[in-house]
Order: structure tokens, then sequence, then C-alpha cells
């Protein structure tokens, strides 16, 4: 069972930056896509950003051009940088192995001023 551990999250104001980090277990991380999820409270989990093997990178249109994800193989470690926040960012931010199944614990996100 792949092991995910998210830090990062934080309270900034509008308009601020973030960077989450998820790290991750096991031999195969270098060959496999990464995504990371949100969940705002009373709504469901919603896809943010996947990133596979050869490091090409989709964005949900909520995000795109705000966030960057990315992955460092040598550390096991997968990114998401989220700039120019907005309130409707807040949420808990979940990283996900979609090969294995597996969750992070989350992080909190929250976007206020």
């Amino acid at each position: 069972q792949v092991q995910l551990v998210e830090s990062g999250g934080g309270l900034v104001q509008p308009g601020g930056s973030l960077r989450l980090s998820c790290a991750a277990s096991g031999s195969i991380f270098r060959s496999v896509s990464m995504d990371w999820y949100r969940q705002a409270s009373g709504k469901q989990r919603e896809w943010v950003a996947t990133i596979d093997s050869s490091t090409y990178t989709t964005y949900a249109a909520s995000v795109n051009g705000r966030f960057t994800i990315s992955r460092d193989n040598l550390q096991k470690t997968v990114y998401l940088q989220m700039d120019s926040l907005k309130l409707e960012d807040t949420a808990v931010y979940y990283c996900h192995a979609p090969y294995s199944g597996s969750w992070g614990q989350g992080t909190q996100v929250t976007v206020s001023a």
C-alpha cells in the first residue's frame, strides 16, 4: 500500500501563493501518474490536476493558469504550486495515487482576507 503525506497548507490572503507537497512511499513512483484533488466544506471532492510519468500535466478549468503541478522522482514527491489564490480555492487538498487507489490525509488551505 502506498503511503501519501501532504503538507504545506495554511491561511493566505486572496492573491497570495502556497505550495503543497505530497511525499509518497513505494518504488514505482517515477512510473505512475499522480493527482491533486480538493474538497470544500459541504461539497463533493473535485479533481484539480494530474501529472503523468512523462511530466505531462492537465488541470481543471477553475485552476488552469494559476496552479502548477510538478514532481521530483528522486524525492518521491509531487507538488502543487498555487498562485493568485481566490476565496473559492478554500478546501482540503488531497494527494491521490490512481495506480494504488491511495489518498493522503489532506491539508487545509484557507483563502481569506
